[in-house]
């Protein structure tokens, strides 16, 4: 059975939105640094596929084919993607397999298999599936200190409340957050 992990960079008043649209596009970029990519690498876990919503499919693909040779981008270009997408036509950085139909019972069926962690990057609209179907066994956010004040959330307002326990916590040498929580499901009220 494949754990699905939900991996998220995040501002500390919750913002994810960091490519060019958006009015503070590289606010992840000064915090970057070799030792908190390891760091990040080291909880993706030696061996995962991707399970990516078509948006962050597109931004990925226009990226890492072209990264350069280091641990990181041959692992995620070594990754079977597998994409919620109605367009599968046009699905060319691989190996990749899409998800579409009841996207839901594709996701069980998908975690119900023998294989790696299934790693979900961005994808802000199948992270709120995931969680509310209680999909997802762990959600890791990577906490910059900033904050943004607008920008797109990692949940809309329309996601039932969820309860996750405390895992595991790193810092990197610029200040990121690493923090692990395994998802117990709906909050009790």
């Amino acid at each position: 059975m494949r754990k699905i992990r939900i991996f998220e960079h995040i501002s500390l008043d919750g913002v994810i939105e960091h490519d060019g649209n958006y009015t503070y596009g590289a606010w992840t970029t000064p915090y970057r640094s070799p030792a908190g990519a390891a760091m990040l690498f080291e909880a993706y876990g030696s061996n995962f596929d991707l399970l990516l919503a078509r948006h962050t499919y597109d931004i990925f693909s226009a990226f890492w084919p072209t990264a350069g040779d280091f641990p990181m981008a041959n692992a995620i270009n070594a990754a079977t993607k597998y994409i919620v997408t109605h367009r599968p036509d046009s699905l060319e950085w691989g190996p990749v397999k899409h998800l579409s139909g009841e996207v839901v019972k594709a996701i069980r069926d998908l975690g119900s298999t023998d294989g790696s962690d299934l790693i979900v990057v961005g994808s802000s609209t199948l992270t709120s599936v995931l969680l509310d179907q209680g999909l997802a066994d762990e959600v890791v956010l990577i906490t910059y200190p900033v904050l943004l004040g607008r920008g797109k959330r990692l949940f809309s307002d329309s996601i039932d409340a969820r309860e996750l326990a405390f895992v595991d916590s790193k810092t990197t040498p610029t200040g990121l957050l690493i923090n692990t929580y395994k998802h117990l499901g709906s909050l009790k009220k």
